[in-house]
């Protein structure tokens, strides 16, 4: 009898053992139940910031970009695509059909550069338009006049009649490096303010027949319609470029954007500012960039300079002693590698300032000064075109 008792209870304590295994192993042991096991949940604290994410980056930029919608008269329902390339487009959208045959109503992207309400735009967006109103991440919306455009750095800006705005913290240009991460803000297609995420492509880019100046930030965050005016910050919020076009031949993004670095938008910007317009040094010349061959012939080690095929008659260049022909490789004593460079640098020179060129003659270098002029509106290839009195 006691035997069996033993037996008995040993059989009882492996089958209560058994039972407490499987329930703490939420294994179905009663028939029609189920357990869905353990559930891991994240921590509901609001503060903490998951690993890779950019929101603080967004946080601080957003408030700062504004939509912008303007009206005007036109004569063509859609504005220009740039003839010579056909992929470079602007993009702001139009919410207007095709056949629309008088007003259009555009819409694009700004951003706040101080908090008295001026804001920074493409030229493009506002051009021509009769009225601007600026919708801010507030919800407020108000009516905005232009202080002045820069067409050639596609550049402008608004004024609104109101105070304490959320001004942009500004980047340095050349901190940024190819590879960092960035951020597009804006509008696209008029569905609100949007955050896209890509990497600096490249730096520098030029001769893209966008604008007479340029010196593009190129990046892969998706740009779409509507952004164009919009900011692009670093992974910290801070404002490195203004978005202003892409290569698309769809009309959509393709991973191929173009912004304004923000070290040329916040120069155009302060002068605009100050005096309603930007004022550029000229010199009267012609410029083309030197292939392989003519450097050769000019026994360049390597194709740096600018070419000067024409001279305007009477013009400061031509006064200084310029010839056509002649190489000029530096200007205030820095390089000049191409025609763009060259441009540049000279516009960067202020009227009646006494500058010192660089230009190679004959095989020899020689030293000339020039003083510099006012640079007519329009390209300054057009030879023909008188200085601004």
């Amino acid at each position: 009898m006691q035997k069996l008792w033993l037996i008995f209870s040993q059989t009882v304590t492996i089958c209560l053992g058994l039972l407490f295994v499987m329930v703490s192993l939420r294994l179905d042991v009663v028939p029609g139940t189920r357990t869905l096991g353990t559930i891991h949940e994240a921590s509901r604290d609001n503060t903490a910031t998951p690993p890779g994410s950019f929101r603080e980056a967004a946080r601080k930029a957003t408030p700062s970009v504004v939509n912008i919608f303007t009206s005007k008269q036109v004569h063509s329902p859609h504005p220009p695509i740039f003839p010579d390339n056909p992929g470079l487009r602007r993009f702001f959208g139009d919410t207007l059909p095709p056949d629309t045959p008088q007003q259009q109503f555009s819409l694009g992207s700004g951003v706040i550069v101080l908090a008295q309400g001026y804001i920074l735009t493409n030229d493009h967006v506002i051009d021509g338009a009769q009225e601007i109103q600026v919708a801010l991440s507030d919800g407020r919306n108000v009516k905005a006049q232009l202080v002045g455009a820069d067409p050639e750095t596609d550049l402008a800006v608004l004024k609104v009649d109101l105070q304490d705005l959320p001004a942009v913290t500004f980047g340095v240009s050349e901190q940024v490096r190819v590879g960092d991460m960035a951020l597009a803000i804006g509008n696209p297609f008029g569905v609100g303010e949007t955050v896209t995420l890509g990497i600096i492509s490249a730096l520098g880019r030029s001769k893209l027949g966008i604008n007479t100046f340029e010196n593009f930030i190129q990046t892969d965050a998706a740009i779409n319609p509507g952004n164009s005016g919009g900011a692009l910050v670093d992974a910290s919020g801070n404002l490195i470029g203004i978005n202003s076009a892409i290569y698309s031949k769809s009309g959509g993004s393709q991973g191929i954007g173009f912004s304004i670095p923000v070290s040329l938008a916040k120069s155009v910007m302060e002068e605009i500012i100050q005096s309603g317009a930007v004022t550029r040094g000229w010199i009267g010349v012609e410029v083309q960039d030197l292939t392989p061959e003519l450097a050769e012939s000019f026994q360049l080690a390597k194709p740096d300079g600018a070419l000067i095929s024409g001279v305007l008659k009477g013009g400061p260049a031509e006064r200084a002693g310029v010839r056509p022909g002649d190489v000029l490789v530096q200007v205030e004593n820095k390089p000049i590698l191409d025609s763009q460079e060259m441009l540049n640098r000279i516009s960067a020179l202020k009227p009646g300032q006494n500058a010192h060129l660089n230009v190679l003659r004959n095989h020899q270098i020689l030293e000339l000064n020039v003083t510099v002029g006012k640079r007519p509106k329009g390209s300054i290839r057009n030879l023909e075109e008188e200085p601004e009195q």
